[in-house]
C-alpha cells in the first residue's frame, strides 16, 4: 500500500512534532493533528486510481496516515450514502445524502474506521497492548480488531454502563475495567495510564491517528 509524508503538528503554534504516540503540544497544551505532504501525493492520487481499488476505506491509503506499505487485515468503510430528497426539501437544500454508518464492518460503528487507523499505527509504534476508554462502540471496535490483529486489549469503562452495549468486547476477549465514575474521570484515569505503560490508547496517545479515520 502506498505511503506518503505526514506528522503531527500543534493546531495553535504550528510545531511540528514528527510521528509518535502523543496527542497534546508540551509548548502550549494545544491538541496535535496530522498533516500531509499534499505535493507529494498531487499528480498521484487520481479518481481513476480510486474507482479501481477495493470497496473499503484503504482505497484512500494516501489521505490516511499508514505506515508505508502497511497491508490491511479487514476490509473496513465503504458505507453508503442514502439520499435523502424529503429532509433536503426541509433543509432548503438539493441532494441531500446521509451517511449510514451502521452497517460499517466488523462491528457496525463508524468507530470501527477509526480504531482501524490507530492500530495500524499502534503497530508501527511497537505497542503490543491498545485500551481505550469507551461508553460502549469504541469498547466493541477496538476490542474487535485488536483480536484479528494479534493485540492485547484493555477497555476501561464506567462502572454503571448497561451490559447490553459492551456485549461485544466481551465476545472478542478483551480485558474489561468496570471504573467507578463518570466516563471524564475513566477517560483521565487512562491518560494517566499511558504516561505510565507502554500502551497505545486509540482515544489518548493515539488520538491524531484515531481522528483520522
Amino acid at each position: 500500500m502506498p505511503g506518503y509524508g505526514y506528522e503531527l503538528r500543534c493546531r495553535e503554534c504550528g510545531k511540528s512534532w514528527g510521528n509518535q504516540p502523543r496527542s497534546v503540544c508540551d509548548d502550549c497544551f494545544s491538541p496535535l493533528e496530522v498533516f500531509y505532504d499534499y505535493d507529494a501525493i498531487r499528480g498521484t492520487f487520481t479518481r481513476q486510481q480510486i474507482a479501481a481499488r477495493a470497496p473499503n476505506m484503504w482505497r484512500y491509503a494516501e489521505l490516511l496516515p499508514l505506515p508505508e506499505n502497511y497491508s490491511p487485515t479487514l476490509p473496513i468503510g465503504f458505507t453508503p450514502l442514502l439520499n435523502a430528497p424529503r429532509l433536503g426539501e426541509r433543509l432548503g437544500t438539493k441532494n441531500l445524502f446521509l451517511k449510514n454508518d451502521a452497517v460499517c464492518l466488523p462491528t457496525l460503528s463508524f468507530k470501527d474506521r477509526v480504531v482501524a487507523v490507530a492500530l495500524a499505527q499502534a503497530r508501527k509504534f511497537g505497542f503490543d497492548t491498545v485500551a481505550c476508554s469507551s461508553t460502549g462502540n469504541l469498547a466493541n471496535a477496538v476490542a474487535a480488531q485488536a483480536a484479528r490483529n494479534g493485540f492485547h486489549a484493555w477497555i476501561f469503562i464506567p462502572a454503571d454502563l448497561e451490559p447490553a452495549k459492551i456485549v461485544g468486547t466481551q465476545v472478542f476477549g478483551a480485558n474489561l475495567v468496570r471504573i467507578a465514575g463518570s466516563y471524564d474521570q475513566v477517560n483521565r484515569l487512562c491518560s494517566q495510564i499511558a504516561d505510565e505503560r507502554n500502551w497505545g490508547f486509540v482515544n489518548v496517545n493515539l488520538r491524531p491517528y484515531y481522528a483520522e479515520g
